[in-house]
């Protein structure tokens, strides 16, 4: 039964839409995760998707799927670059890993335009601008 399950509670990791860089034309974006833990955390694996409506008609982008492995204390690891062309949707990761053979997971989402300047941030340990969930 699904009550005799342990709580596995996901805390001190992170999901970042960061700002890499920019041109007067163009801005470079990268979704990364981040390992707050004082502790090894192994076989991450993210699962991103995004979903909702633009211009009038629903849009569903393609479902990827990204092994990270192991990620040492207070590190970070790139997921994928993300098009601004998508900030318009609702952006949602899926993180799972194991600590001492215990899973853990947890489903984070952007919401449509929630990354914009006013939600910026200076991400812990990247140290660049950008929109973060704990």
């Amino acid at each position: 039964m699904k009550k005799d399950l342990p709580e596995n509670i996901v805390e001190d990791v992170a999901m970042a839409i960061v700002l890499m860089g920019e041109t007067p034309e163009t801005e470079s974006w990268t979704v990364y995760f981040i390992n707050l833990k004082k502790e090894l955390i192994s076989n991450v694996l993210i699962s991103s998707k995004g979903y909702g409506e633009k211009d009038g008609v629903m849009v569903r982008t393609s479902t990827l799927r990204h092994f990270l492995g192991d990620l040492e204390p207070m590190t970070y690891a790139g997921v994928e670059a993300i098009d601004t062309a998508v900030f318009g949707l609702t952006n949602e990761y899926w993180l799972s890993y194991y600590i001492d053979g215990t899973i853990y997971d947890k489903k984070f989402i952007f919401l449509p335009e929630s990354i914009v300047d006013d939600n910026l941030i200076k991400i812990p340990l990247i140290n660049k601008p950008g929109v973060m969930i704990k």
